[in-house]
């Protein structure tokens, strides 16, 4: 049992402490690191008043007096100024991207885990589909300027105060540019927002919508279908596309007005104070100064307008994020129980698929001791495929209980069942990686054991033919394999490790006559090692080594009990798939 956290919560804000998904993201902000940053960042923004007082100085004093030896002082001065400027600048820039870089680091398995769940449970997850683009979105935010920009932000108002000390008529003319400068920055957030989140879901859905076309580009070349299917796609760029150029001229049209009008206003301080200098009542010196510290006071509020597209982007994936954290939470540290035997109780249970409001199964019992096969068939949409993804421990249970070794599944630590269960869905799939890799469950490969797994599924010497052999590459899509030397590998990765309780959906759908008798031969050879199996089918010879059989029909048990008993009774052709149920019959 894993020893309690003794560590302290960080402190959170109101809005992250009741929201789940915001909390776990704050707690990975860094904050040692950020206010280093704060710390560099202020040394930063008090020496870019190096340049105006610069400027003060020299058309004041070095002017008037004549002195060489000040002016060279003064620049030696400056120098070692903007030197250290720079240094903190540059170390404030490291620090928030390494903020940014460890934010992802520590989200990484988190946010991998929830959108793995979450796709899971829905294909169509959108926070899950776009789940690592928005880690990354947030990473880069915080290496952008734009982060630079807002942490400057706050020195706006000090700046234009400080013009006041040269004179007042100078300092309500920086008020009013910046106030409108501010204005135009909150134009700009509410006018792009809607923009910027439209052109982002219309991105996300033309790149969903590329991966499954490249993913089932066989069967788009096979039935002629390249033509139709770009046209679907280049809809989808093209709404993309469209939403991106709109959002970008919006947001460009407001950075232009912001960057003009901070421009004109440069000119107009240095107009009105050479006004005030014609009065006398301001010297040269400050007339420059002025402008320049202007200039310096607006610049972050320019620089955040012109990158808020990043800043948009950021806080849409972190609200992204944050409900695909509260929708899918961690699992709560467990017991680590000890490895099953493959007892598997149902008892009275039903299943609702999540997002439906009705269960599709109803009223399942059954038991199976170690050394014994369930057999489940039915129709198609008889709910067989939802019984494996309940007893792999994907879609709970709505109702009753589902029990291995006494215990219900959700007792187990999700990765210590997928251990003691060998899974070979209806619906095969393989990943990028060498074929031990994938028998392997895409661990560090044991030789002997994914070997020993490949001899039981029959795929031994079907491996050995191939180029590399083990060692031969294939990608999600199985590449140079077919699909019965798919399901092939597929059996030999449900067997890595000698599960206790095999879950097998249709596992010959595929199979050709000797991978039947392979098939048949595994199951035998499980049982008669103490394992337990289930097998959902709809052929005959899947369900040979089977010692009981289950009948389902519109997601309800109409049969359950022995297997010859229930054909005989059940089925009318009972004696002609008891014949093909016989140990060495054909399928």
């Amino acid at each position: 049992m894993k020893p309690p956290q003794t560590t302290p919560a960080p402190r959170l804000s109101n809005r992250a402490a009741q929201h789940p998904g915001l909390a776990e993201l704050a707690s990975h902000r860094q904050p040692r690191l950020f206010a280093l940053a704060i710390v560099f960042s202020v040394a930063a923004s008090l020496l870019m008043l190096t340049s105006p007082l610069y400027m003060l100085q020299v058309y004041d004093r070095v002017l008037g007096s004549r002195s060489e030896a000040t002016l060279v002082a003064l620049s030696l001065l400056i120098t070692v100024l903007f030197l250290l400027m720079g240094l903190f600048d540059h170390a404030r820039s490291r620090l928030l991207a390494r903020i940014g870089a460890r934010m992802q680091d520590g989200l990484d398995r988190r946010v991998f885990s929830a959108a793995l769940t979450a796709a899971s449970l829905d294909p169509d997850d959108t926070p899950a589909a776009s789940a690592p683009r928005d880690l990354d979105a947030i990473r880069q935010f915080w290496s952008s300027p734009a982060i630079t920009a807002l942490i400057d932000m706050p020195w706006t108002p000090v700046f234009l105060a400080a013009i006041f000390l040269f004179h007042p008529l100078l300092g309500w003319l920086a008020i009013a540019g910046g106030v409108i400068v501010v204005g135009l920055a909150v134009l700009n957030q509410l006018a792009t927002r809607r923009a910027i989140a439209r052109s982002t879901a219309a991105a996300l859905h033309a790149d969903r919508s590329a991966d499954r076309m490249v993913t089932e580009g066989e069967t788009i070349r096979a039935l002629g279908m390249t033509g139709a299917a770009f046209d679907r796609w280049q809809r989808t760029r093209n709404l993309a596309l469209v939403e991106g150029l709109a959002a970008s001229d919006i947001a460009g049209g407001h950075a232009t007005a912001s960057r003009t009008f901070r421009l004109f206003l440069q000119s107009a301080m240095l107009g009105l104070a050479a006004w005030v200098v014609l009065k006398g009542e301001l010297s040269p010196g400050a007339m420059i100064a002025a402008s320049i510290l202007m200039g310096r006071a607006l610049q972050p509020v320019e620089q955040a307008v012109g990158h808020w597209s990043t800043v948009q982007r950021a806080a849409e994936a972190r609200h992204r994020l944050a409900d695909l954290l509260a929708r899918n939470p961690p699992p709560a540290p467990r017991t680590n129980l000890p490895r099953p035997k493959g007892q598997l109780v149902a008892a009275q249970l039903a299943v609702r698929p999540p997002g439906q409001p009705l269960p599709i199964l109803r009223g399942i019992s059954f038991a199976i001791d170690p050394g014994q096969a369930l057999g489940v068939i039915g129709p198609s949409g008889a709910g067989k495929s939802t019984l494996a993804r309940a007893l792999i421990g994907l879609w709970p249970a709505a109702t009753g209980s589902l029990r291995l070794d006494g215990a219900t599944l959700d007792q187990y630590d999700p990765d210590q069942l997928g251990r003691w269960i060998g899974y070979l869905p209806q619906r095969v799939t393989l990943f990028d990686g060498t074929i031990a890799e994938n028998i392997s469950r895409l661990a560090p490969p044991n030789d002997a054991a994914v070997i020993a797994a490949a001899k039981k599924a029959a795929a031994h010497d079907m491996i050995l033919r191939l180029p590399d052999g083990y060692d031969t590459r294939i990608d999600a899509s199985g590449g140079r394999l077919s699909g019965g030397q798919m399901q092939r590998v597929a059996l030999a990765r449900a067997l890595y490790g000698d599960p206790p309780l095999l879950i097998l959906d249709e596992p010959n759908s595929q199979l050709d006559n000797d991978g039947s008798n392979a098939l048949n031969a595994a199951l035998r050879a499980h049982k008669a090692a103490g394992g337990s199996a289930l097998v959902m089918a709809h052929r005959p010879a899947a369900i040979q080594e089977c010692d009981l059989l289950l009948i389902l029909e519109n997601g309800q048990p109409s049969a359950y009990g022995p297997r010859d008993q229930i054909l005989r009774d059940r089925i009318q052709n009972a004696a002609e798939i008891t014949r093909a149920t016989a140990p060495g019959s054909l399928r």
